[in-house]
Parts: C-alpha cells; sequence; structure tokens
C-alpha cells in the first residue's frame, strides 16, 4: 500500500472540500436579504457589506488552494524527514523537527492571510485597531503556543502508544479532554496577555447582570470589560470558569454599542446554556470525537509504512521504517481533513438546536425583543452574513443563521409573552 499516494489523495479532498465551500459562499453573496432583516444594513452599507464579504471570501478560497498545494508538495518531496534529518537522531529530537517545519509552514500561511484579512480588509473597511506591534507580538505568541500544543500532542501519541497499545483510543480520548478542561481553565490566563482587563463599574448593568445570574444560583467571581477595542470594533462576550462560579467578560465594544437590556438578554441566552447543561452536552460530543481521533492516530501509528515519507535508518545494509510521531501527527490533521466534516456535520446539528433553546431563555426571561435588537446590531457591528446558503449552514455552521434565530425568538415570544412573568 502506497501511503504517501493516499495521503497526498486525502489532502487534496480535504483542500478541494474547503475550496468548494468557499465558492459557495462566494456566490451565496448575492442572496436576496430576509424581509425580517431588511433593516439590518441600509442600502450603503449593504452594498459595503458585499464588497467586504467577497474581499473575504476570495481570501478563503485562495488559502485554501494554497495549503493543499503546500501539503500535497511537502509530502511529494519527503521534506518533513529531511528537515527531521537536520536535528539529531532521537525520538524527541526526531519529532521536534517535523513539528517544527508543519508549525514554521502553518505559522507562515496562516500569518499572510491574517495580515491581509485584518492589516488591509479589516483596516479597509473599518474595523480593524491592531497596530503593527500588536499583531506581531500575536503571532509570536500564537506560534510559540501552537508549536508546544503540537510538540505535546505529538509526544502523547507516542507515549499512549508504547504503553497502552490498542488502549491508547480510549486514553487517547481521556487525555484529550484533560487537556481541553486545562485550556479552558487557563484561558483567561492567557487572554490578559495583549489585553487590559477592567471591573465593570456599579450601576444599572452590573445589577441587571448580577440579578439574573444569582436568580439561578450562579455566583459570579467577577464583571470585567476587555479593551477588545484595541483590535477591533466588533462585539463580543463571554463566561469563564467552572460550575456556577463564573466570570463574566464583556468587550468594551459591547457596553459601548449595546443598552443594558440588549447585553443582559446575550447573557439570559449564556444563562439558557448553563440551566441546559450544554457545554456537557457538548463535552460528551467532544468526547466521541477524540475516540474517533484515537482510533484514527491508533490506525496510523500501527499500519502506515513511515519509509514511504523518507523516515528509514539504515544498519548493516538493512533499511528499517522508523515511525516519527511527529510525523504520525501530520498524517492526522490531514485525515481529519476530510473525517472532520463528516464529526463537526453532528456537532454543528446539536449545537443549533441547542443555540436556539438558549434564545428561548432570554424570552422566558422577559428580554425576547432585546434579544432581537442585540442580535441585528451584534449582526451590523459584526457584518454577518444575512442570508447565507444552506449548504454552508448544515455543514459548518455552530449557530443558526440570524434569519431563523429571530423567527425562533418571535414563536417563542407568542408562546410566553412578549414580557414573560418569570422576570423579577
Amino acid at each position: 500500500m502506497n501511503w504517501k499516494s493516499i495521503m497526498i489523495l486525502l489532502a487534496a479532498v480535504g483542500s478541494l472540500y474547503s475550496l468548494l465551500l468557499g465558492v459557495v459562499r462566494y456566490f451565496s453573496l448575492g442572496n436576496p436579504t430576509p424581509a425580517n432583516l431588511r433593516d439590518v444594513y441600509d442600502a450603503d452599507t449593504y452594498e459595503k457589506w458585499k464588497k467586504y464579504s467577497k474581499e473575504h471570501a476570495r481570501l478563503g478560497m485562495i488559502s485554501s488552494l494554497v495549503s493543499g498545494v503546500i501539503t500535497i508538495l511537502l509530502l511529494l518531496t519527503n521534506a518533513y524527514a529531511a528537515f527531521a534529518s537536520l536535528f539529531p537522531f532521537t525520538m524527541e529530537w526526531q519529532i521536534f523537527g517535523v513539528i517544527l517545519l508543519e508549525t514554521v509552514v502553518d505559522t507562515i500561511v496562516s500569518v499572510v492571510k491574517s495580515y491581509i484579512s485584518t492589516m488591509k480588509i479589516e483596516q479597509k473597511y473599518g474595523f480593524n485597531r491592531s497596530t503593527m506591534k500588536t499583531f506581531v507580538f500575536d503571532k509570536i505568541g500564537g506560534f510559540v503556543l501552537s508549536l508546544g500544543v503540537a510538540f505535546a500532542v505529538s509526544e502523547g501519541i507516542g507515549a499512549a502508544k508504547d504503553l497502552f497499545g490498542i488502549w491508547m483510543i480510549p486514553a487517547f480520548a481521556v487525555l484529550g479532554f484533560l487537556g481541553s478542561l486545562v485550556i479552558s481553565f487557563l484561558y483567561p490566563v492567557f487572554s490578559r496577555i495583549g489585553n487590559k482587563f477592567t471591573p465593570l463599574p456599579e450601576g444599572e448593568l452590573r445589577d441587571s447582570l448580577m440579578k439574573l445570574l444569582k436568580k439561578y444560583g450562579y455566583k459570579v467571581k467577577e464583571i470585567q470589560v476587555m479593551d477588545a477595542s484595541r483590535r477591533t470594533t466588533k462585539l463580543n462576550a463571554y463566561f469563564t470558569g467552572f460550575g456556577k462560579l463564573k466570570t463574566i467578560v464583556l468587550y468594551d465594544n459591547l457596553v459601548n454599542a449595546m443598552s443594558t437590556e440588549e447585553i443582559t438578554a446575550v447573557f439570559a441566552h449564556e444563562l439558557g446554556h448553563g440551566l441546559h447543561k450544554d457545554i456537557q452536552k457538548r463535552q460528551v460530543l467532544n468526547i466521541f470525537q477524540l475516540l474517533v481521533m484515537g482510533a484514527v492516530a491508533y490506525y496510523l501509528t500501527s499500519a502506515v509504512d513511515f519509509s514511504d515519507f523518507g523516515f528509514i535508518y539504515v544498519e548493516g545494509g538493512i533499511t528499517y521504517s522508523v515511525i516519527n510521531y511527529g510525523m504520525a501527527y501530520v498524517l492526522l490533521g490531514i485525515a481529519l481533513s476530510v473525517l472532520q466534516p463528516i464529526l463537526s456535520f453532528i456537532m454543528n446539528a446539536s449545537s443549533r438546536r441547542a443555540e436556539f433553546r438558549a434564545d428561548r431563555q432570554a424570552v422566558i426571561e422577559g428580554y425576547g425583543e432585546a434579544m432581537i435588537s442585540a442580535f441585528k446590531k451584534m449582526a451590523r457591528d459584526n457584518f454577518s452574513h444575512l442570508s447565507p446558503s444552506w449548504i454552508n449552514v448544515v455543514l459548518e455552521y455552530s449557530h443558526p443563521p440570524l434569519k431563523a434565530r429571530i423567527r425562533g425568538v418571535e414563536r417563542a415570544m407568542k408562546r410566553y409573552g412578549k414580557r414573560a412573568s418569570t422576570r423579577k
């Protein structure tokens, strides 16, 4: 079995899939605006949005094509083995050599794409507030983090295979799950690098958020405002923390652009996720996904002849194939470029249902109209696609399109009343 040919084929299929989705996305930009969203953009802004979106869509298609071509060339030329040969012939150094090349190449492609996206397109349309210093700082940090994570995963694959054999499949899932928890725990720490956080001042907004969360027994560690406006004009907010002890982080853009009721509606939605255990349910699906990844990793490290990719050792005139777990990590990424769309189809369908359910919580709390208003403001300020193709929605979207979300809120308002009686 020629594993190089198989992997080149998979890389081509994965790249073609991404490219075709980009093509569908590009042509969907001409779809008519839904009737319930015609007030989001005025005529001039709508034309600006179409130009902006087409530039991003073209960039995405070119990036998919370039990434696919580079991956195929690296496989064809046995570049990973050649680069690894520059390092000492020990397992750790050989893994590091492969991962370093992969991370450098990925970073170069990513930085070029990100530079054009952020410093050119976003700048052109008035969304970017990042300075070149901030951009470079972010990319250096991202490179170091990517290199560390990829090396750790590669070492983990090797250790799990050596220690557990076929039982590395559940071990991979457990380690991956624990790793995601660690990243979630450390995310607030990482987010503070290059960002400034200040406590939300006492007042109506703070009181409204505290009242809503305490109503259901959530303990609020702190409510902070992040200076996201240093990088972007777009709106966002998130929860951090485990269990019912939460830290609320608001983008300063969000605080400045939305009313108290609109921001509270957004957090009533997040509250809905907590009440329905959506994060826990998603973790179950994540574990299933990790089991599939573990099974693929086990198969790759057991069946692949790594000499097809140039990883050989010659002794006494005999050539031996040498397993390189860094290369196994690279091959895993290629295989997942084909498998991931299938797994994402399941994950995203579940996620869209959860979003509809969480939207209903905002209605139950009496914030239905504020939720619709917040949706429209976020769509306007984030330059969202108002009429995406159903193909992109089904295959890619973890959140329902705005048209469907507003209809869902309106149906819930008819059921529960515009100002639900549960609001206290």
